[in-house]
This record gives C-alpha cells, structure tokens and sequence, in this order.
C-alpha cells in the first residue's frame, strides 16, 4: 500500500491555484492532433470536485451557442497547461447539479464577498 502512495505522491501537481465548486475558471487543456499539438481553453463553473489525491477530478459547465456543455478532468493530469481562477462564486451546496435546469441569468452564480 505504501508503494501505490508513494507513486501518487509523485503525480500531484503542486502548482496549481486553489479552486472549489462555484469558481468560475479557465482550464487551458493540451490536446494532440495528429503531429501537433495545441491549447485549448474552456472556461466555465465549476460544478462539482470529488476523489482525492492523485485521483481527484472536477467538472466545469459552461453554455455554448444555447446548450450546457460538460467536461471532467483530472486536477492532476499533466495535460493541464495552466488553470486560471476567474472569480470566486458564492453557493452552498457540495454539487451545483440544479445549474443544469437553469438557463440565462438564473444560472449565473454571484460573485463571493470578501470581508
């Protein structure tokens, strides 16, 4: 057991901003096509973060063209290039599945307040 935690100890990524559910993000993702290789930014609200360790993964929602868009990565994958924290948003729930019903300014979260 101390073997499987010692190599995903070497996998976490230890440069990346802290971020949770209701944050609004920019996952700049690398991704191959054929012999080259380019970066793609998605940017929407985090809607849920669950594992942990090396195996730890988070879902962002954004709306394109009218229609809910999903994508789960792994925190730790190394195809992530950056991960930019856009603003930090004020819920209170562990998963913000009830954005999927909402459309328009119904699902924009509010921005959280700093005291």
């Amino acid at each position: 057991m101390d073997i499987i935690r010692a190599i995903e100890r070497q996998q976490i990524n230890e440069d990346l901003p802290e971020f949770g559910v209701g944050d609004h993000v920019k996952v700049h993702y690398r991704i191959k096509e054929g012999s080259r290789e380019r970066i793609q930014v998605f940017q929407g609200d985090v809607i849920r973060v669950s594992g942990s360790g090396a195996r730890e993964t988070f879902t962002v929602r954004k709306i394109s063209f009218g229609v809910g868009v999903e994508r789960t990565y792994p925190v730790h994958s190394p195809k992530i290039e950056k991960l930019e924290v856009v603003r930090h948003g004020e819920h209170r729930r562990a998963k913000l599945y009830y954005l999927r019903n909402r459309i328009g300014k119904a699902a924009v979260l509010r921005e959280k307040r700093v005291r």
